[in-house]
């Protein structure tokens, strides 16, 4: 497998220069993998995430006006560290504290947990939310996973556009709580991810087979199963979600369908259509669809489906509202 860099160590300085080059609103702290909204309105609660980078255009991608207000990267599936989290959280703060997006990993919370920790003994208001939206289990034990993968982004636009209209740091986290709460996540993979400094894929999957409720950074799923058809994968993502929501006919939901990074425009397509069509016959009001890269796995090909109970109509405000965030 050939991937198109020049060192595994410069990769996220090159993505850096690209993307400060490209859109002038954004700018790099210091010499530090964080890219910051260089515009951000200091009368504003700054909101921060940021991850292990090999998720492009995740976390780079949302930071702009009405969402992130700075993103930080770690080398690839591997979070960032407390220092560089604290070094943001520091430059962020302008009076009104800092809110932190973490995913729900061992090693994000550990990192991030240490800054937030450190920044609050120096007196900077912190809360956090984090995102947990997976519903695959594990194989062994059949418990809920509760990651945090491609949810976090309505996460990222919905608190982004609240802090924007004027949400403070108590406002900020209560909305977070709601809307974490509300959000399932579930995907499949019919090809795994492949680490660049790696000639072999990250786990078995072997031809014409694919694997229900894999992870973000390159885990397997919970079960293994010959491909028969897209219409398939969408009856067993959607019967499992439905599992989660135990929705009724006419309730408002919020659909993505996430592109894990290695799947055709084509196959997503395909795929969202047959979503939608099961949605319908469900009797569900979807009052926003986004499809596309919005959090990869490298090279993984596959696809997530996320949906989120509408609790509040501020919330398809927020995803509609203008943003100059690129990836969105």
């Amino acid at each position: 497998m050939v991937h198109i860099i020049n060192s595994i160590h410069l990769s996220i300085q090159q993505n850096i220069n690209a993307i400060t080059r490209m859109y002038p609103h954004l700018s790099q702290l210091k010499q530090l993998p964080v890219i910051y909204h260089n515009q951000h309105d200091s009368s504003v609660v700054p909101i921060i995430s940021g991850g292990g980078s090999g998720h492009e255009p995740a976390h780079f991608g949302y930071v702009g006006d009405g969402m992130l207000t700075a993103a930080i990267s770690g080398p690839i599936f591997v979070p960032p560290c407390a220092e560089h989290i604290l070094e943001t959280i520091r430059f962020l703060h302008q009076g009104k504290g800092v809110f932190v997006i973490i995913k729900n990993f061992d090693a994000d919370i550990k990192e991030f947990s240490q800054a937030i920790y450190q920044a609050r003994k120096e007196g900077i208001p912190v809360k956090y939310i984090i995102s947990h939206d997976d519903i695959s289990v594990e194989k062994s034990n059949f418990q809920i996973r509760h990651r945090g993968v491609a949810g976090t982004i309505l996460l990222h636009k919905i608190l982004g556009q609240a802090a924007k209209e004027g949400a403070s740091l108590e406002e900020l986290e209560k909305l977070a709580l709601s809307l974490s709460t509300s959000i399932a996540t579930l995907g499949v993979a019919t090809k795994s991810a492949t680490l660049p400094s790696k000639q072999l894929p990250i786990f078995d999957l072997p031809q014409g087979q694919i694997s229900y409720g894999i992870g973000i950074h390159g885990e397997p799923g919970y079960r293994m199963v010959s491909f028969e058809s897209s219409e398939l994968l969408a009856v067993e993502l959607i019967n499992k979600i439905k599992m989660k929501f135990k929705w009724q006919e006419g309730q408002e939901f919020i659909l993505l369908i996430n592109n894990l990074g290695g799947t055709s425009k084509l196959e997503e397509l395909v795929f969202t259509d047959d979503i939608l069509q099961l949605l319908d016959i469900e009797g569900l009001k979807l009052s926003f669809i986004k499809t596309g890269h919005l959090i990869t796995s490298l090279d993984m090909a596959g696809l997530s489906v996320t949906l989120c109970q509408v609790k509040d109509s501020a919330w398809i405000t927020g995803l509609t509202a203008p943003t100059d965030s690129f990836a969105w």
